[in-house]
C-alpha cells in the first residue's frame, strides 16, 4: 500500500501549485473513491474531521504555516501503481478544477465528516478519525454521475 505521501506527491506532481486545504480535500477524496473503486483503501493513514473539513495529520504535519505547495518532500508519486493512478486521475477530473473552499463546503455537506464531527458546533476544533466505512458507504450510493471514474 502506498502512503499519503506518494498520493501527495503525484496530486502536486499532476494539479501544480495549490494550496495546502485544496490539497488534503483532493488527498480525502482520493482515499474515499478508492474504497468504493477499488474496494481497498488506497493509503493507511488516518483521515480527521476537522473544522475545515477531512485532514490526514501526517501531511499537516509537513505543509503547517504554508498556504500553497510547490511540491512534496516526502514520498514518491512513482509509488502508485496503474490502479491507483487511475482513480486519482478520476478524482482529479471531477473535483481538481474545484478551489478549496468549495470543496470543504462539499466535505461538509456529507456524511462521513458530517458523522465523524456529531456534536460538534461548527468550526469548533475536533480530530475524530473519518472512517473508511463511512467513506465507502457514502460515496458508493452517490448516483453515478457524482465521482463516476472515468
Amino acid at each position: 500500500m502506498v502512503s499519503a505521501h506518494d498520493v501527495a506527491a503525484y496530486i502536486v506532481g499532476r494539479q501544480g501549485p495549490l494550496s495546502a486545504m485544496k490539497l488534503q480535500k483532493l488527498v480525502y477524496y482520493a482515499q474515499a473513491w478508492s474504497t468504493v473503486w477499488d474496494d481497498q483503501p488506497l493509503f493507511p493513514e488516518a483521515i480527521e474531521a476537522w473544522a475545515n473539513g477531512p485532514v490526514v495529520r501526517e501531511l499537516y504535519d509537513v505543509h503547517r504555516g504554508q498556504f500553497e505547495v510547490r511540491s512534496w518532500p516526502r514520498g514518491s508519486a512513482k509509488a502508485l501503481d496503474d490502479e491507483q493512478r487511475s482513480t486519482v486521475d478520476a478524482v482529479l477530473e471531477y473535483y481538481g478544477q474545484r478551489n478549496a473552499q468549495t470543496l470543504s463546503d462539499m466535505t461538509h455537506k456529507e456524511d462521513p465528516w458530517r458523522l465523524a464531527r456529531r456534536g460538534l458546533p461548527d468550526g469548533e476544533r475536533g480530530n475524530a478519525v473519518i472512517s473508511l466505512a463511512s467513506m465507502s458507504e457514502y460515496y458508493s450510493s452517490l448516483p453515478d454521475d457524482e465521482g463516476e471514474e472515468g
